[in-house]
């Protein structure tokens, strides 16, 4: 699979900045996502806790999905526009993550999983009709059925809140992807709105569970 120059800079920033993270716990620390610290006025976290993560396998599987979906996003949008949705749908992610946890003074997050989930959806818009493989099921799943299927998901784990995935963080980036290419793409509208609509259920329950104080 080819890989472009833009893809490439991302994954490096990531993986640079991680690994210094992994090893420098001061910088680890002042940068990563915290309510707390944001509270005090350091926005900047918004953005640099996206290159963050956990541990080697934490960025690894980032990275990998990156890597298979970026290409589809490139080829149809261009470089500059695979831009704006990756470090859209990181913002967009964590700006939903604040929103649900502004009041959780310790609430802390890292991960580029918010702007690669960005550009999962991205792709899946752009291409509907393509299958995904996932490790654990062995015949291919049509995207749009994964994308509903795991947004879905996510408002569960931000219900039960019995894991330690950021799932707010994943599904605002999903809606950053949606959004922003649907701006990009206007033509969409036209080619794929049946499956304009079906994306956009998962999000109007998330808002409206939200607004009825069920998360």
């Amino acid at each position: 699979m080819d890989i472009n120059i833009i893809t490439l800079v991302i994954i490096g920033a990531n993986v640079l900045a991680s690994i210094k993270g992994f090893n420098d716990f001061s910088f680890f620390e002042k940068y990563k996502f915290s309510v707390g610290a944001i509270n005090r006025g350091e926005k900047i976290r918004m953005v640099s806790s996206g290159f963050l993560h956990v541990n080697p396998q934490h960025l690894f599987f980032n990275m990998f999905s990156l890597y298979f979906f970026a290409p589809v996003v490139v080829r149809t949008l261009g470089e500059m526009n695979f831009l704006i949705i990756y470090l859209g749908s990181l913002l967009l992610g964590n700006i939903l993550s604040y929103y649900f946890h502004k009041n959780e003074y310790h609430y802390t997050a890292v991960g580029a999983s918010g702007a690669v989930m960005g550009i999962i959806y991205s792709a899946i818009l752009l291409q509907p009709g393509m299958s995904l493989y996932l490790f654990f099921i062995p015949i291919p799943i049509p995207a749009y059925v994964f994308g509903i299927g795991y947004l879905l998901y996510s408002i569960y784990g931000m219900k039960a809140r019995n894991d330690n995935i950021g799932h707010d963080a994943h599904f605002g980036g999903a809606i950053g992807g949606y959004i922003l290419t649907l701006l990009l793409a206007t033509w969409l509208f036209q080619s794929s709105f049946t499956m304009i609509i079906l994306l956009a259920i998962p999000i109007v329950i998330l808002f409206v569970m939200k607004r009825m104080g069920k998360i």
